[in-house]
């Protein structure tokens, strides 16, 4: 009889770890985004969750830890250990044949991912300039972004032929680098006023244009 408890048992105390983590990361990613870093505490942060400074470390870690959680969760939109890469959204992107829509389907993701992420990401570029750890994650950040243009997107326009003449692929994956960067969204949707739709259209027009072989006046 006891044996049969103990699995259950575990996985609710497995459960009740993932919700109050999930809680302490929220509660995180707020203060992050309304603070910044530097003026974010981890008093502050266990005070919104409704725990324990001690909780917050035993369930996530520092302040990077928490805030590498907080834009991993925004970036996908869940908790879910699954890759970005690996998820349908990006699988339909990767998969579409016709590179005209491809691009729109990635200008769409690329918005709504930065509607989610740009404040935090934010957050850990100011982040960087004062603390040493938080300036390795965005270092490595900003690495595995470029990387991800060079082995996503880029070489699927490169096989289908769609590169704008001229243009090499080592150049076109730093200008869509530049593109996607959290940063270029917070500044012309959050400072400059743009609306997330006004942003998506305009990326959408520059991939077009600036990426991609594609006549101006098409669809």
């Amino acid at each position: 009889m006891e044996s049969g408890k103990r699995p259950y048992s575990s996985e609710l105390r497995a459960g009740q770890a993932r919700r109050t983590r999930r809680q302490i990361v929220g509660a995180a990613g707020e203060l992050f985004e309304q603070r910044g870093f530097a003026a974010t505490t981890i008093d502050a942060v266990a005070a919104r969750a409704g725990v324990s400074r001690k909780t917050v470390f035993t369930s996530v870690g520092n302040k990077v830890a928490l805030l590498h959680l907080a834009y991993d969760y925004a970036m996908a939109g869940d908790d879910e250990p699954v890759p970005v890469i690996d998820r349908p959204e990006l699988r339909r992107i990767i998969a579409e044949p016709d590179p005209r829509r491809q691009g729109q389907m990635y200008a769409d993701f690329v918005t709504a991912t930065n509607g989610r992420t740009s404040k935090l990401w934010m957050a850990l570029r100011g982040a960087a300039e004062v603390d040493q750890e938080a300036r390795q994650l965005y270092e490595k950040w900003e690495d595995e972004r470029r990387a991800a243009m060079r082995n996503g997107p880029i070489p699927v326009f490169v096989e289908k032929k769609a590169l704008r003449t001229g243009l090499t692929p080592d150049t076109a994956a730093d200008i869509m680098w530049t593109l996607i960067d959290p940063a270029l969204y917070h500044r012309l949707v959050h400072r400059a006023g743009w609306t997330p739709e006004r942003f998506r259209e305009w990326l959408t027009y520059t991939i077009r244009t600036q990426i991609l072989q594609l006549e101006l006046s098409g669809g």
